[in-house]
C-alpha cells in the first residue's frame, strides 16, 4: 500500500455567534479538508483550521505548505509509517504544524479504516468510549458569559473554560459569578491566552483561586516560563500552558522548568496525533495532566481528538470538544456530535478510522 495521491477542499461554518478571544474575533470557522489516496484506493481524511490571531497562519499559507512541499513528499510512501512520514514532512518543510498535522490525521485514519479499526486502537486503546467535554465560553459581557456556563452546566458538561485575558479586575469578577452559578462538582478553568501583565499576574491568580478558579490557562507570554514557575509555586489554582507548548521540546522545557501542572496538547498545533503522543507521554513521565485542546475546528479534527483524549488515563482535565457545537451546523461529523450539546459528552464511533462519513473528495 503506497500513497498515490492527495486532495484539498475549504470548509466554512458559520459560527452561532462571532468567537471570541483576548488575540482577535472570528466570524466562522474555517478549515482545510485534506484526503489521502493510496494506490489500492484506499482513503483517510485530515483536517486543519487555522486561527490567525492565535497561530499566525493563514488558509492560504496552510494550503500552500500542504499542496506544495508536505504532501508532496509523502508520495509513494507507505502511509502506515507515521514516524517515517513526519521525518519525510519535516525534511521537506521545516514548522508548519497544522499543514503536517492535517496530513498525519489522514494518515491515522488512512490505516485505521484499512485494517477494520477505529482510531483509538492505534493510539492504545480507549480508557473510555464516552468522553466528557469542556464547554468553552467566549469573550462577552458577565451576564451573558454566566447565563452560558450555567446552562452547558446544568445539561452536563463537567468543566466550563472562560475566555479572558483583557481585564484582570473583570475576569475575577466573572469567575466568582459563575462560582456561584454552577454546581460545585463542576470544575472551573480561565484562558487569558497570554493576557496578563507579568508584574501583576501573581495576584491576579490569586485573586482568581480565591474566586473559585481550579485551572488557570496561559496567564503569561509564551515565552515567560520562569514567571509560569512562579505562578505554580504560589499555589491555587492549578497552572497550563498552552501557547507555551508548542512542540515536543517545548514539553521537555516546560518539564526541566517546573512550569505547569496540565499540558494542553492541541494536536493541530503540534503537528498532529504522533507528535500529541509523544508530548502525552513527556507529560506522563513527569507526572503532569493533559488536556486535549481545540483551536477550535470542524468534525474531523475534533474526532481524532476524542479518540486521543479517551486514550490517555492522565488526560484528566475534559478536552475541548466544542468546535462541531459552537457552529451553526457540523458539515464533517453531524452525527458523531448530534447528542453531545445535551449531555456534554462524546461518544466515540464504532466505524472504522476517525469515525466519519465522508464521501471521497
Amino acid at each position: 500500500m503506497k500513497i498515490a495521491s492527495f486532495h484539498t477542499r475549504v470548509v466554512r461554518a458559520p459560527y452561532r455567534r462571532p468567537f471570541a478571544i483576548s488575540s482577535g474575533t472570528s466570524p466562522e470557522l474555517v478549515s482545510l479538508l485534506v484526503e489521502v489516496r493510496t494506490t489500492e484506493g484506499a482513503s483517510g481524511f485530515g483536517e486543519a483550521s487555522p486561527m490567525t490571531a492565535y497561530t499566525g497562519e493563514t488558509l492560504a499559507g496552510l494550503r500552500a505548505a500542504l499542496t506544495e512541499h508536505a504532501a508532496p513528499a509523502l508520495i509513494g510512501r507507505d502511509p502506515r509509517d507515521l514516524a517515517g512520514a513526519h521525518a519525510a514532512m519535516d525534511a521537506a518543510i521545516r514548522g508548519q504544524h497544522l499543514a503536517k498535522a492535517a496530513l498525519d490525521l489522514a494518515l491515522h485514519d488512512l490505516a485505521a479504516r484499512a485494517a477494520g479499526w477505529p482510531a483509538h486502537f492505534l493510539l492504545g486503546g480507549a480508557v473510555t468510549h464516552r468522553v466528557p467535554t469542556t464547554w468553552v465560553v467566549g469573550l462577552g459581557s458577565i451576564a451573558e458569559s454566566v447565563e452560558e456556563a450555567a446552562q452547558y452546566a446544568e445539561r452536563g458538561f463537567p468543566h466550563i473554560k472562560l475566555k479572558g485575558g483583557e481585564d484582570p479586575d473583570r475576569d475575577v469578577e466573572l469567575v466568582a459569578a459563575v462560582r456561584k452559578s454552577v454546581a460545585d462538582s463542576v470544575s472551573l478553568s480561565l484562558d487569558a491566552n497570554e493576557g496578563y501583565a507579568p508584574g501583576g499576574a501573581l495576584r491576579t491568580v490569586a485573586r482568581l483561586a480565591d474566586a473559585g478558579l481550579d485551572l488557570v490557562e496561559q496567564p503569561l507570554p509564551r515565552w515567560d516560563l520562569a514567571g509560569l514557575a512562579a505562578l505554580r509555586a504560589q499555589g491555587g489554582a492549578r497552572v497550563m500552558a498552552d501557547e507555551s507548548l508548542q512542540s515536543l521540546h517545548d514539553a521537555l522545557e516546560i518539564v526541566r522548568r517546573g512550569a505547569a501542572d496540565v499540558l494542553n496538547i492541541k494536536i493541530l498545533k503540534v503537528g498532529g496525533l504522533h507528535r500529541a503522543r509523544q508530548i502525552a507521554a513527556v507529560a506522563e513521565a513527569a507526572g503532569l495532566s493533559v488536556k486535549i485542546g481545540s483551536m477550535p475546528e470542524l468534525g474531523v479534527a475534533t474526532l481524532a481528538a476524542a479518540h486521543l483524549s479517551a486514550a490517555l488515563p492522565h488526560a484528566t482535565v475534559p478536552p475541548d470538544l466544542v468546535g462541531p457545537l459552537l457552529v451553526e451546523q457540523e458539515p464533517l461529523a453531524p452525527e458523531t456530535f448530534a447528542a453531545t450539546n445535551g449531555t456534554g459528552l462524546v461518544q466515540l464511533p464504532d466505524l472504522p478510522g476517525l469515525g466519519h462519513r465522508l464521501a471521497p473528495l
